[in-house]
Order: C-alpha cells, then structure tokens, then sequence
C-alpha cells in the first residue's frame, strides 16, 4: 500500500503552528484540511485525552459559531497522536488564510470560563473526560508560543 500523505511529513523537523494538510475535491467543491499542531512531535509531551477533548468541544462550538466560518466547517477534532487537532473547512484556503480564525478560537478557549458545552452524559460518550483548565492553558501557550508571530516556518511543512 501507498503511504498516506500525513504519514511523509518529516514530524522531526515538524514545529507547533497552522499547515495545510491536505485539499480534497467533492465534485465541484475543495475541502481543505488543516494540521493545527500545538507541540512538536517526538519532542515535547503529548496532550492528555481529557484536555485534547476539552479543547474539541470548545474549538467545535467556536468554530461552528463564527460569523465568518460557520458554515464552511466540516470537521474540528484531535490527531491521534495528541500533538494537535484537524480543521476542516470547504473551500480552497491557505495557511495564512485561517491564522485569525485559529487565533480568535484560540483566545476563546484560553479564557473560557463556565460549563464546557456537550459535557453531559446525554451529549457525549465520556463526558467526564475533560479537563477546562489545562486546555485553557495548552491555548494560551498555542497562542503566545507559537501563533504570535507566526511566519513561514510554522505555516508550511518541513521537508
């Protein structure tokens, strides 16, 4: 079997920030993927399940709200290795394109203060597998490491 593209990306080389992972076309439609990757693979700790899936229901919910966005967005959910999460979006986009988005979802998340949406036995699978306070650390961390000036090497893959 062919190895898939995710899997030729040289993840020792890799640093956090906003990659375009893949464009796929449904019939006349682009759908762009995104790698939103928030520690360097093999390098740094990976995030625990419980923030990763904080941070799944807060960016999910962000996202699916903004003015702009809400209705391109496919997908928004963790890798799973843990180093980062996966933004889907319908259209043809770049990197540089959706750094305020990811900014604006990220400030969100750093500061979310309250019930964490679909955290509820009716809502979700395991919804008690949550930690609000480490995801709204590991976002501020994101946004001040590594998407405050963000420039060319953090938006496309290494080789």
């Amino acid at each position: 079997m062919e190895k898939i593209a995710s899997f030729t990306v040289n993840h020792l080389k890799l640093l956090p920030g906003i990659y375009v992972s893949r464009k796929d076309h449904v019939g006349t439609e682009t759908l762009t993927t995104f790698d939103l990757r928030m520690t360097a693979p093999n390098r740094e700790p990976v995030m625990n399940t419980a923030e990763c899936h904080t941070i799944e229901h807060l960016g999910a919910t962000f996202l699916r709200n903004d003015p702009e966005y809400k209705d391109r967005v496919i997908y928004f959910g963790p890798m799973g290795c843990r180093t980062g999460f996966y933004l889907i979006l319908a259209g043809d986009y770049e990197s540089k394109d959706i750094v305020p988005l990811i900014k604006r979802t990220f400030e969100w998340i750093s500061t979310y203060e309250g019930d964490i949406p679909g955290a509820a036995a009716k809502d979700c699978g395991n919804y008690l597998d949550q930690n609000l306070s480490m995801a709204r650390w590991l976002a501020k961390r994101y946004l001040e490491r590594d998407l405050a000036n963000i420039d060319e090497t953090r938006l496309i893959y290494p080789e």
